[in-house]
């Protein structure tokens, strides 16, 4: 089995996506569906999907879990809240009365790129998502270098939720850089209440000139520390699409694992992304 434990489904019609901005991002400046998906990752294996929230609007997130509920390729969503907000539990519990309830098995925010780079780490942050726990909800870390240490304050906090780091915290791979990510994703990945994300590679390279080598000082650091049974295979599609194709993303994890034996590409194809985000398959 394997599973795609990143993708996004956006319609322009029904909201814009305020973040795809400039030429550079003008290709997925369009509406992508579930059947554009399905187009994509034709032959490559792929049996069951994770949908994540593109946008910091409360709409999305129920119309992800009705998405959810009426296509079975879509095994889990990861939805969206302001997680500082004193009343961030209360939109939760809404979530949680929804029909297709069941299908939401995370909540991210953006912290990326975040004014604040301790976003993560600052006692609102950590008073909510310490509740999650309780209603059997991980969290989805959505950082760059800047905000990893304060990613590591809100785990070191809550030690009762599951953590998911996406994209390897993208660190600069275009440039090679690996300091300060290297050794903060050491101390993320020592709290076993995380696991990590392969996704979201080849747009933190050199879109149109990227190859193998570019990424594994990257993710053998990963497979050291989180070892092939805290990690998982994600595309990032559409957005990926800036940097290859849906095939081309497959072969680069296939490449990047090539030393896994069957039972380590168990958990990195499909086991780590059932445990974390506890999926009924």
């Amino acid at each position: 089995m394997r599973i795609d434990s990143h993708h996004h489904i956006w319609d322009l019609s029904v909201r814009d996506q305020s973040w795809i901005t400039g030429d550079a991002m003008q290709p997925i400046r369009r509406s992508f569906s579930m059947a554009d998906l399905r187009e994509a990752i034709a032959g490559h294996g792929i049996d069951k999907t994770v949908l994540v929230q593109t946008v910091t609007d409360y709409a999305e997130t129920p119309e992800l879990l009705a998405l959810a509920e009426s296509d079975s390729l879509i095994a889990g969503v990861v939805g969206w809240l302001k997680i500082d907000a004193p009343d961030a539990i209360e939109y939760l519990q809404g979530y949680l009365d929804l029909p297709g309830a069941k299908y939401l098995k995370s909540i991210r925010d953006i912290a990326q790129d975040h004014p604040d780079p301790n976003y993560l780490g600052k006692a609102e942050t950590i008073a909510n998502v310490r509740k999650f726990g309780e209603f059997g909800i991980a969290y989805d870390l959505l950082s760059k270098t800047p905000e990893l240490a304060g990613a590591v304050a809100l785990v070191k906090a809550c030690p009762e939720v599951q953590f998911i780091m996406d994209h390897i915290s993208k660190p600069y791979i275009a440039k090679g850089t690996m300091e300060p990510w290297k050794s903060l994703m050491t101390e993320l990945a020592s709290f076993p209440n995380v696991v990590c994300k392969i996704s979201g590679l080849v747009t933190e390279a050199n879109w149109h000139d990227w190859k193998v080598q570019d990424f594994k000082p990257y993710t053998d650091h990963l497979l050291e520390i989180f070892t092939p049974q805290r990690l998982m295979f994600g595309s990032d599609w559409p957005v990926a699409t800036l940097g290859g194709t849906y095939g081309q993303v497959i072969d680069l994890a296939e490449q990047l694992t090539l030393g896994l034996s069957p039972s380590e590409g168990e958990h990195f194809w499909s086991k780590t992304a059932i445990h974390a985000y506890n999926l009924a398959l």
